[in-house]
């Protein structure tokens, strides 16, 4: 019999059916802040699963779904009971196909359940006014635990092989437009739950662990490490919000018993910062068994202040098509150090010949290698999004410091990631202005490495006004930014910088625009045009 995240779940469930699964937040509603913190054991967890099985084996059954049907899931992917659709349908035997919430267009929804064969939809309520017109069978997404469901027969779960397809994600940035279907099979599932499990290992075999949603589970960071803590039975905390305050983090600490902190970079390094002058916050993010940040390198200086502190500080290297590739912690002479994770295949492929390495000016740039994952290797993904050798080339760029240890020097292409560890293709965003644009931009350059979203900055093809010329530009791309994920979006004409002519720093010897350059140059007025419109 596989494996699967469902096995897994029934297994806790027998065995710890009474320690806590869930900390769910109740808000006073005259302070919106948490009042309590209610539990959701694994017992309930289990039933509540099997509970929504049986709503959607009702409703897609009577529509004449069939089992191992792929199912579009759009919602937030950050409540509980987003959990409870997501493995309830997979209880029910369909395999879900994960959409972002970040995906606020429909056409492109469709587009993607098309690619993928999908034959239905369940989303949050809230986009039940858009989608009137839908060409797929609809459902909002309800919280069903009161409904009287105890009539209803639960289906066995169909036969499947490790080359089934278990559920269907997508890369967190738009490539033409649209993102990559991501089809993960069971044997990537089972490597997953490996990986997980050897990342998740117990702090202490005396207590139970208590960790927070990092992400979204319709993505797959908070997805994988979902898997993780239900191998071990532990307790995952839901936040308020995805970006929650340093004092709602004490509170889960002091009244949650939290004891392993997962986050993305940009999210981390806020509560770094803020403990400098919030001793207790200090205190406890020293306490602290365990803390996982992702997505983004940590600045420097703020990961060495962790390590000054004794922070027990971990860098989780990963991608939506592989999952958790490399952990850093193995090497005590650099903390900040990668190495694979246990029970992987990867090969780290020179980015230059020796000649060229030889000849190079720039010793940095000398000894870089791409991270593959061989064809071999259990969470190599599906075929469609290898390369022709038959391995998937990550497009990401590392530096062997040590012998078996790496350090992260970002990607080979065009892409830069958001402030919640999302990518964005910028130079699709470049190619689109200068393609609307026309005459309007001489050069233009986009940028906004851990940002809410892109800045693009100008240099302008025509002498005129400058607040004109932003919403001329402005008005030319709307069209194709409300098809890509929020994070992807120049969301109003503040986003658009004029600069002179000649201005944006270039490469000595093709004249290419210097991203990370410009990003330095004016990060001042970046930092202020986000303090704007927060």
């Amino acid at each position: 019999m596989i494996k699967t995240h469902l096995t897994v779940l029934e297994d806790v469930a027998s065995k710890s059916a009474r320690s806590a699964a869930f900390r769910i937040p109740e808000l006073d509603t005259s302070s919106n802040r948490v009042k309590s913190w209610t539990t959701i054991t694994y017992e309930e967890f289990y039933r509540d699963v099997e509970t929504f099985a049986k709503y959607w084996t009702q409703i897609l059954g009577s529509n004449n779904i069939p089992q191992r049907s792929i199912i579009g899931v759009w919602l937030s992917g950050f409540l509980y009971t987003d959990v409870l659709h997501i493995y309830g349908l997979s209880r029910a035997g369909y395999v879900p196909q994960l959409f972002s919430i970040r995906l606020p267009n429909p056409i492109v929804i469709y587009e993607l359940m098309r690619r993928a064969g999908a034959s239905a939809l369940v989303h949050d309520p809230s986009f039940s006014n858009i989608l009137g017109d839908s060409p797929y069978f609809t459902h909002a997404a309800e919280d069903v635990r009161r409904l009287d469901l105890q009539h209803l027969r639960l289906r066995s779960l169909p036969d499947v092989t490790s080359e089934d397809l278990a559920f269907v994600f997508h890369t967190s940035g738009s490539t033409s437009g649209s993102p990559k279907l991501v089809r993960a099979n069971y044997r990537w599932l089972s490597s997953a739950l490996e990986k997980s499990h050897h990342l998740c290992y117990p702090c202490s075999p005396q207590r139970q662990d208590v960790t927070v949603f990092m992400g979204s589970m319709c993505h797959i960071a908070q997805n994988f490490m979902f898997l993780g803590t239900l191998q071990h039975g532990a307790c995952t905390v839901q936040p308020t919000v995805l970006k929650y305050s340093p004092e709602e983090l004490k509170d889960m600490v002091t009244r949650c018993g939290l004891n392993r902190l997962n986050q993305f970079a940009s999210f981390l390094g806020n509560q770094l910062r803020a403990s400098r002058q919030d001793s207790r916050l200090l205190s406890m993010l020293i306490s602290l068994d365990d803390v996982v940040y992702s997505g983004l390198p940590l600045p420097r200086e703020e990961e060495q202040y962790a390590y000054k502190h004794g922070i027990k500080i971990r860098n989780l290297f990963g991608s939506t098509e592989v999952g958790a590739m490399l952990l850093s912690g193995g090497c005590e002479r650099n903390l900040s150090l990668v190495a694979p994770l246990p029970g992987t295949s990867y090969r780290f492929v020179p980015t230059a010949s020796k000649s060229e390495q030889n000849q190079s000016a720039h010793r940095s740039n000398a000894e870089l290698f791409e991270l593959v994952i061989l064809s071999e290797s259990p969470d190599c993904p599906d075929v469609s999004l290898r390369h022709a050798d038959g391995h998937f080339h990550t497009g990401d760029l590392f530096q062997e410091v040590m012998s078996g240890f790496y350090l992260y020097r970002g990607r080979d292409d065009d892409w830069i990631k958001s402030e919640n560890s999302l990518r964005c293709d910028t130079k699709a965003i470049e190619d689109n202005a200068r393609a609307m644009c026309g005459t309007l931009i001489a050069e233009c350059v986009v940028v906004g490495t851990g940002r809410p979203s892109p800045v693009m900055f100008i240099e302008p093809g025509l002498e005129m006004n400058q607040d004109k010329l932003k919403k001329d530009i402005f008005r030319k791309i709307r069209l194709f930014h409300s098809r890509r994920y929020l994070h992807e979006q120049i969301v109003s004409p503040d986003m658009i910088v004029v600069v002179a002519k000649s201005t944006l720093p270039r490469t000595a010897t093709k004249g290419n625009i210097r991203r990370q350059a410009v990003e330095e140059m004016f990060r001042l007025q970046i930092d202020d045009i986000f303090a704007r419109v927060r």
